[in-house]
């Protein structure tokens, strides 16, 4: 099997996740620059910290997490890109989780961002020092958010 990140849709998505992160805060999201997105891809694929995106949908659906947050979530590629991104966090923390997403995409990004979260098996842990931002494509127009932390604790 292909490795999630050699997917031509995961390629693309490393480079607008990464490319966004630029153009919001100023910062480099990886701290190693990558020759190509090839590398980018890669780069990304294996950080060590938690990288979720999802797209612009009514009910928004993960379509890219990379290998420490398939581990985070005891999620496989194919069980993360289906998953309505509300089902990161348990129903109780939902309307925080959106009130955030909304306040993200009116401003860009919002850093420092603490919450509950919840695994496929129900494992929960909370987050913290997220960054949440908006993802753009080439055009500069808007196709969903992303998310990055280095910080969680299971409770």
């Amino acid at each position: 099997m292909m490795e999630p990140w050699l997917q031509p849709q995961a390629i693309q998505q490393a480079r607008r996740i990464c490319a966004s992160f630029q153009h919001w805060t100023g910062r480099s999201l990886l701290p190693n620059g990558a020759k190509d997105d090839l590398a980018l891809a890669q780069q990304l694929f294996h950080w060590f910290q938690p990288v979720l995106s999802h797209g612009c949908e009514a009910d928004p659906v993960l379509n890219y997490g990379n290998q420490a947050a398939l581990a985070l979530w005891e999620l496989s590629w194919s069980e993360l890109v289906q998953l309505p991104s509300r089902f990161t966090a348990e129903p109780i923390a939902q309307v925080e989780r959106s009130a955030l997403l909304a306040q993200a995409a009116r401003q860009g990004y919002i850093h420092n961002y603490c919450g509950i979260r919840i695994s496929r098996s129900g494992r929960r842990f909370r987050i913290e020092n997220a960054w949440i931002w908006t993802v753009l494509d080439e055009a500069g127009a808007a196709v969903g958010q992303a998310a990055t932390f280095d910080q969680w604790q299971f409770l």
